[in-house]
Parts: structure tokens; sequence; C-alpha cells
């Protein structure tokens, strides 16, 4: 069930502020990849948290998206924009070494490899939960309007996805098989 969206104004006036609307990303600019990532997680019932950090996840870059739009040390002023849930959510999110975290993702007891600490640690069940969620609408996005990047990406990321599903919720699981197996 669709939930409605947080306020995302303070948000997006930063992202705007930052230069997010001008720079280029699959789909048009990077703030038009993030907007459309929020209003998927809002589509597959995600908590307001989770939407607010959907909207600013590549906040920090991520390990497929280097170029930053705040430095860690600027942590507190994205965090008094979306509240320090969905900032830490960004955090994890940008913090993540994929080669390093995904394979034992679906495990419990799976370490997460923080790239910006080298540090690992176990998470929290919803907050392994929502890393995959805010994974599979950002991956979902790419694939959809990128053909080359679905050509490319889709085969590995659906067999993430498959071994993860447990952490999906149904809708996120569906939209991945739509968009990752055509």
């Amino acid at each position: 069930m669709p939930v409605s969206p947080p306020d995302s104004g303070p948000a997006v006036a930063l992202l705007r502020g930052l230069g997010a609307a001008d720079i280029a990303h699959p789909g048009g600019t990077l703030l038009a990849h993030l907007t459309r990532v929020q209003r998927q997680l809002a589509s597959w019932g995600a908590r307001p948290a989770l939407q607010l950090a959907g909207l600013c996840h590549a906040f920090y870059g991520t390990d497929g998206f280097p170029e930053a739009l705040l430095p860690l040390d600027r942590r507190g002023e994205l965090a008094a924009a979306i509240g320090a849930e969905a900032e830490a959510l960004v955090y994890l999110y940008a913090s993540c070494d994929r080669r390093a975290t995904y394979p034992t993702l679906a495990d419990a007891d799976g370490p997460f490899h923080d790239r910006f600490t080298g540090l690992s640690h176990v998470l929290e069940p919803q907050w392994r939960r929502d890393f995959a969620e805010l994974s599979a609408a950002n991956e979902t996005d790419l694939a959809r309007l990128d053909p080359a990047f679905r050509a490319q990406w889709g085969p590995e990321l659906l067999s993430l996805f498959t071994r993860i599903r447990p952490l999906l919720s149904q809708p996120a699981w569906t939209d991945c098989q739509e968009v990752l197996a055509g």
C-alpha cells in the first residue's frame, strides 16, 4: 500500500543548492533519479525515513557513484534536513563496500563492510531490510530507464535480489523481477 511521502522540501532545497539538478545521471539529472527512487519507495509502502533516505541516498557518493554532494564531516547538515534516522540510512547506503558486503547480505550475521572506515559490523534486521529495499529501488530505476545498464547489469542484479529476496517487500521483489528479467 502506498505511503504518503514525508515533507521533502528541506531535502530538495539542499539538493538543489548543492547542484543535484545539474549533475547528469541516467534518466536525466541526479535530482530526477533521486526523486524517482523516493517515489518508488513510497509506492512500495516504505516508511517516511526510508523514503527520505531514498531521496538523499547519493549525498555522500556511493560505491557505484563516487560524486558526493557533501563531505562526511558535514553530515549534520543533511540530518537537519531529513532527520537523524534517514541520514543514518543515507550514510549506511553510501558506506557500503558492495563487493565485500553483497555476498553475505542475506545472512543474518553477514558482515556489512564500511568503505569509509574499513570496519565491518552486523546490521540489525531492520537496517538490513532497509538497505536491501533502497538498493532495489535505486537499481530498478536505473535499469528501467537505461537499456544498456539493464543489459549489462540486469542478470547480476536479479541474481543479487533473488539471493536477498527475504529482505525485500513483495512490491520491491515484483519490480525486481519485472524490470531486471526483461
